[in-house]
């Protein structure tokens, strides 16, 4: 009786055993399970800015660093519980075919500045001269796209919401800056060099905007590096390539960080003349070809004659001076002598058109001083004749002091 007894006892651990396996098995089992879940966003519906707008938006450029507009904005319903990643989204032409990203954020807001707007008005081409055909208002559309996920990611858009923005206008204003010009100095800009004698001038020419004609030298060296300065003469004023970099400027590719003991700027293109232009809105500074600047009779001046080389008697490559400010018109030339009817050359008013030549008797007649490297040619049209050393000058024809220079 007790061998049955002891039988049933070692059956009864048996069974309990077999349980506790089964047990742990069903429950790994659960676990596998679990694993394979997948939880998938399901998007619903619109979401909506959620802050107001003001009626229209007074851009000045005085108050660029102050705060635009902070958008804000509901959550975005995913129906499921994940970080959602929102995306700010501009259009300027207000369909989104030309969608732009403001700026990222794991919030549900975002702040822009008055100077962000300023540089989407000038992106809508919005002009506060009064003298100028472009309108100085105009709206830019805004919307707010949330994804979760990476990839194909599921994706939901808000309402889109125009915002005006106007620059005001006042006749005879001019363009406004913080500054009245920047200063360019170093041995990358030749015609300043190391020193205060010469300094190269970024005039104001658009609102917070300054540019200029400048010759830029890279021979590969030392003498390729310049910096910019706030301040005449004040070497302290100096606004070297990091200065822009950690400001966040998009930086023309033909400038890099002279690496020397200031962190220049160099300038590693191919010498020559270009237009330069810093814009403190928009944040860029960019080279281009050169153009006229201001406010001339002409925008630009021709030089054709065989004592201006790169032109010669004819048409096809005038040598151009372009308006560089109120009524002035500067740009290297290069100039010919060789003591004969080779160093003869006219200003011509319109491209082509040799009915619109001015030559030395002309300017002798309207009162200009000039240059005693030119004389009259004495030739049947009496050109200018240049009577000095061959080579490149700069050339300057100055209409409100009357003045015909090169140096």
């Amino acid at each position: 009786m007790k061998d049955i007894t002891k039988i049933f006892k070692i059956m009864n651990k048996i069974k309990l055993t077999i349980l506790i396996f089964i047990g742990v098995i069903s429950f790994n089992s659960c676990l596998d399970d679990d694993a394979d879940i997948t939880y998938v966003a399901s998007p619903t519906g619109e979401f909506m800015f959620s802050n107001s707008f003001l009626d229209t938006y007074v851009l000045t450029p005085a108050t660029s660093g102050n705060l635009g507009e902070r958008f804000t904005w509901d959550d975005a319903n995913f129906n499921i519980e994940t970080n959602i990643n929102y995306e700010l989204q501009k259009s300027i032409n207000g369909d989104f075919s030309d969608s732009d990203i403001v700026g990222s954020t794991s919030n549900n807001y975002y702040d822009i500045s008055i100077g962000d707007m300023l540089g989407y008005a000038a992106e809508a081409g919005l002009d506060n001269d009064p003298s100028t055909p472009e309108p100085d208002s105009g709206s830019v559309a805004f919307r707010v796209r949330a994804t979760v996920g990476t990839g194909a990611a599921e994706e939901l858009f808000s309402n889109v919401v125009m915002i005006n923005l106007m620059l005001p206008e006042a006749a005879g204003s001019g363009p406004i800056c913080d500054l009245d010009e920047l200063w360019l100095v170093g041995a990358g800009v030749p015609d300043a060099g190391w020193g205060w004698t010469s300094p190269v001038r970024l005039g104001c020419n658009g609102d917070n905007i300054y540019s200029a004609n400048v010759n830029f030298q890279n021979n590969g060296g030392a003498d390729n590096n310049f910096r910019m300065f706030t301040s005449e003469g004040d070497w302290g004023s100096g606004l070297n390539f990091p200065h822009y970099q950690n400001e966040g400027y998009t930086i023309d590719q033909n400038f890099v960080d002279a690496q020397d003991g200031d962190n220049n700027f160099a300038f590693v293109g191919v010498t020559g003349f270009y237009h330069i232009e810093v814009n403190t809105v928009s944040k860029t500074i960019t080279l281009s070809e050169p153009q006229s600047i201001g406010t001339c009779e002409f925008e630009i001046l021709y030089l054709v004659g065989a004592g201006v080389p790169d032109a010669g008697w004819g048409w096809a490559t005038p040598v151009e001076l372009f308006c560089a400010g109120e009524g002035i018109y500067y740009g290297p030339v290069n100039l010919q002598n060789n003591g004969g009817a080779d160093n003869n050359f006219r200003f011509f008013t319109s491209e082509g058109d040799w009915a619109s030549g001015r030559n030395y008797p002309w300017y002798v007649d309207e009162g200009y001083t000039i240059d005693s490297n030119f004389v009259d040619a004495q030739d049947g049209d009496n050109n200018f004749a240049f009577v000095g050393t061959s080579g490149v000058y700069n050339l300057t024809l100055d209409t409100n002091n009357k003045t015909i220079s090169i140096d």
